[in-house]
């Protein structure tokens, strides 16, 4: 991994960066003093934002950027050149780093939120943020994605948990997914859905030997069902998905993105999907996971993550806000009904 900071400073700054490159890497890609995010009782009350405009997290943003084994084909860079608002946005990078033929090797370059402030899996939390694919945009389905939210595992478990909500890109387009244990599924095509899903129903991807069934919940505008991967081929009524708009183009810049995080896996979840103010789809019914080693939080984290590929993809992120409530962060356009 590496941290890099493209903004111009006065001699005041050089001294701050000396400093920093004298600490591990891991504690500089904590921006160590006072990166903790406020703490309350309850972490899913506190409103977070983050305008990357100091060239570093923001304290009260509550984000920092993971520097482990797994984020090595990773580089942050905080830069003035291509924002949305305020002074600066975070660019975030991945390279090939996974051997010809590896399997079950991933690059990403990612961005948590930090520990202290993670909301319980029960809680209902609305995430903000910007996001520009920069150029080029991956045209090939290396399972890319750019934002995910998952339940969080205790260390030793065994199983692997797909990210309940996930953005993800799909042969140069948009999409949505949602994710659950293993529901009822009929497919398309046979008996109980000979013409395909009924209103309301989620077309989902059934995965047995994992347990879980994966939902794509929303497409780009202008797309068909061909621009997508063929293995979403059954209906799942446990699913309910109300479809308003279509996700914008994904190059056309910037998009602002709103997002409900509701998980219930018992069927009480509820996910809203805004984009640049047009409400986008309504999620409900069985969202997320319940199993042996899952922990009682949920955490969001963004950034590029694909399987092994060819090339550099960097995906620039600005204005990250969360709250309890759609108002904490949304900008344009109304919030959904409850």
């Amino acid at each position: 991994m590496r941290l890099s900071n493209t903004r111009r400073r006065g001699p005041g700054w050089r001294i701050a960066l000396l400093a920093m490159a004298a600490l591990p890497a891991s504690a500089a890609a904590a921006q160590a003093p006072s990166a903790q995010a406020p703490r309350t009782t309850d972490p899913s009350t506190l409103v977070l934002k983050d305008g990357f405009d100091a060239g570093r997290f923001a304290p009260e943003g509550g984000l920092y950027y993971k520097d482990n084994a797994e984020q090595r084909a990773g580089r942050v860079t905080f830069q003035e050149k291509n924002v949305l608002t305020g002074r600066g946005a975070v660019t975030l990078s991945v390279k090939p780093l996974c051997g010809k033929g590896a399997r079950n090797c991933s690059e990403r370059a990612e961005v948590w939120e930090r520990p202290g402030v993670l909301a319980g899996y029960d809680r209902t939390v609305w995430y903000g943020f910007a996001m520009r694919l920069d150029d080029p945009v991956p045209q090939d389905d290396a399972r890319h994605v750019m934002a995910q939210w998952k339940r969080a595992i205790i260390p030793g478990a065994e199983g692997d948990y797909s990210p309940f909500l996930a953005l993800r890109l799909y042969r140069g387009r948009l999409g949505v997914t949602v994710e659950t244990d293993l529901v009822e599924a009929f497919p398309i095509g046979g008996p109980e859905r000979p013409n395909g899903c009924l209103p309301g129903e989620a077309q989902v991807l059934n995965r047995p030997k994992a347990r879980q069934t994966r939902a794509l919940v929303a497409v780009e505008t202008g797309s068909t069902a061909a621009d997508y991967p063929s293995y979403f081929n059954a209906c799942a009524p446990a699913i309910a998905v109300t479809r308003h708009a279509d996700l914008p183009l994904a190059r056309k810049g910037w998009i602002d993105f709103v997002f409900r995080s509701q998980p219930g896996p018992d069927g009480s979840g509820h996910v809203e999907i805004i984009a640049d103010g047009r409400q986008i789809v309504t999620v409900k019914g069985h969202i997320g996971h319940h199993g042996v080693g899952l922990g009682s939080t949920q955490y969001f984290k963004f950034g590029p993550y694909r399987a092994a590929n060819a090339g550099p993809w960097s995906v620039s992120y600005d204005d990250f806000r969360r709250g309890p409530r759609c108002e904490d962060v949304i900008h344009d356009g109304q919030c959904p009904q409850p």
